[in-house]
C-alpha cells in the first residue's frame, strides 16, 4: 500500500500536478506491481521561506540515510532551525 507524499514550491498548475501523480501512480504500479486501489498520491506546496523548517530538515536532513535520492543543496543550521 504504498503513500506517496510530494512537496513542491507552489506555481504548479492543477493540470501539471495531476500529470505528476498520474505517471507517480504508473511507475508504482509498473515497478511494484501495485494496484490503483492500493495507491495514494498526495500533493502540498510549501513555500521557499518555509522549505528548510518545514521540509528540508524533518524529512531530507534528518533521514538522510533513507533516501534513495539526495539532494544537491543544502542548508545551514540557521536556515533549518532560525
Amino acid at each position: 500500500m504504498p503513500h506517496i507524499q510530494v512537496k513542491l514550491w507552489p506555481g504548479r498548475t492543477e493540470e501539471q500536478k495531476q500529470a505528476l501523480a498520474g505517471k507517480i501512480v504508473a511507475a508504482v504500479k509498473e515497478t511494484m506491481g501495485a494496484t490503483d486501489e492500493y495507491i495514494t498520491v498526495g500533493i502540498e506546496d510549501v513555500p521557499a521561506s518555509e522549505w528548510p523548517k518545514k521540509v528540508y530538515k524533518p524529512e531530507i536532513h534528518d533521514k538522510i540515510d533513507s533516501l534513495y535520492k539526495k539532494p544537491g543543496y543544502f542548508y545551514s543550521d540557521e536556515e533549518m532551525n532560525g
